[in-house]
């Protein structure tokens, strides 16, 4: 089968997964490079996802799936397994007996279930009958119950199926890969059943045909083999596609969880005993296990921004810091790219009006400045793109050593820089304040020749 992991205990389960026989699919950049596989984005037969509150995992998909991946990832004699009355996607109709500030207690039969005001359209008030969903689950050991929604989906991988919708949307905020998408949906030749409409998720966009054809046929599937007739009895179950399991590991189970990851990575005694406690704790777990893995005489780049950020994905602020002492930021920025060995790519898009500093170049709309900055390094390099991709020049800052922060990139400007324009002319800029700051006693003659000597050889390597 197809297994889907997410959570703490990921590279753990990854590896008694494997073991088993069964295949990985969709994994995170860190599993995938644990691992040194691909695993590819077909669609899932389980998903495995850790709790809210570390202690387990559940596991959701086909029912006979389910039961089979339990009895193989269970690692000890202290894990203990419940099956869920109310499993995720199942379709109840329930009746409202309280309804409290946000939402309706609402009594499925074998169990309650929530439904909060906002997931369905008409007014709800106790001894009202309505159908619902699940649309989360909930772990027998939480008060909680779970989430219930009014409409009515059948989920298969990066494929939904909405019941009362037409049509197929795309959630993406790539519009050009969204009409791709939707374009490329009709070469399927698979047709929703009446009443349903279509709804690519994000990482459809990324799936191949073979994917997406599997996906769109097992919604299909779904979706035709439910019987929901328009008259609403409750409290009843009328429909469950899929089954979910939860696991509660105890402290036996998760040092023999350790074993597991510890074949694969870097782990220290206690992991996951440790990352169960808490999200600080979590991550001081990772930064542990990081150093570990980086021992050496160098700056741990890729430890400390696997812990604190940043990352892929998260926004910076560029902090210029000048000679005089004042900071000044030149705008946010997000991180495309980090290079574990210190490099980070930032991409800004720029506001029309005024022109680019020392660039003979407009800035106008649609305008994304592109910056690689290196933990330690004495420069920097922005390349600036009109919105057809076409360059429009190169302009590189010398600083002092840059430095990667959560939350910031951080350089006190040395004032000289070096500058490429769209037909190639190299040009060396703001010596005279450069020479104005050693003057005024802001930047030391040391620091000044420094900078000259990394200006002087920025200009000869472009």
């Amino acid at each position: 089968m197809n297994v889907r992991l997410r959570g703490i205990y990921t590279t753990a389960l990854t590896h008694r997964v494997r073991e088993a026989g069964h295949d990985v699919v969709a994994a995170s950049d860190p599993i995938r490079e644990r691992f040194d596989a691909d695993f590819g984005h077909a669609p899932h037969d389980v998903a495995v996802d850790t709790t809210d509150d570390r202690q387990g995992v559940s596991l959701t998909g086909d029912p006979d799936d389910v039961a089979r991946l339990v009895d193989c990832i269970i690692p000890s004699r202290d894990t203990f397994a419940w099956s869920s009355p109310a499993p995720r996607d199942a379709v109840f109709d329930a009746r409202v007996t309280e309804t409290l500030g946000s939402g309706a207690v609402c009594d499925l039969g074998e169990t309650e279930g929530f439904l909060p005001f906002g997931n369905v359209d008409a007014h709800v008030d106790v001894g009202d009958e309505v159908r619902v969903q699940v649309e989360e689950a909930a772990p027998p050991w939480l008060d909680r119950r779970p989430v219930l929604d009014g409409d009515v989906r059948v989920r298969a991988g990066p494929a939904t199926l909405v019941r009362g919708e037409s049509g197929i949307t795309v959630d993406t905020y790539d519009d050009e890969a969204g009409r791709e998408l939707a374009g490329m949906t009709d070469l399927l030749g698979i047709e929703p059943p009446d009443g349903w409409g279509l709804r690519w998720g994000d990482d459809a966009t990324d799936a191949d045909m073979g994917a997406l054809q599997t996906s769109l046929e097992r919604a299909v599937d779904r979706a035709e083999s439910l019987s929901l007739d328009d008259d609403v009895a409750a409290p009843r179950r009328l429909a469950a596609p899929l089954a979910t399991t939860w696991l509660w590991f105890g402290r036996e189970s998760r040092f023999e969880l350790d074993t597991d990851r510890r074949a694969v990575t870097t782990t220290m005694p206690g992991h996951h005993r440790v990352k169960a406690s808490s999200s600080d704790a979590s991550r001081a777990v990772d930064f542990v296990e990081a150093l570990d893995a980086a021992a050496g005489d160098d700056f741990p780049f890729g430890a400390v921004t696997d812990t604190f950020g940043p990352t892929t994905g998260d926004y910076v602020r560029l902090a210029h810091g000048k000679p005089d002492g004042r900071l000044i930021i030149l705008g946010r920025a997000e991180v495309t790219d980090r290079d574990p060995e210190g490099s980070l790519t930032l991409r800004r898009e720029m506001t029309a009006g005024g022109s680019y500093d020392a660039l003979d170049a407009r800035r106008e709309a649609g305008d994304v400045a592109v910056t690689t900055v290196k933990e330690g390094r004495w420069w920097y390099p922005t390349v600036y793109r009109d919105d057809e991709g076409r360059r429009k020049g190169t302009y590189v800052n010398v600083c002092t050593p840059v430095e990667c922060f959560p939350d910031a990139v951080r350089y006190v400007d040395l004032h000289v820089d070096v500058v490429k324009e769209r037909d190639g002319t190299v040009r060396r800029v703001d010596d005279d304040e450069l020479d104005a700051a050693v003057e005024a006693g802001n930047v030391s003659e040391a620091l000044a020749e420094q900078a000259r000597t990394v200006a002087s050889s920025l200009e000869d390597a472009l």
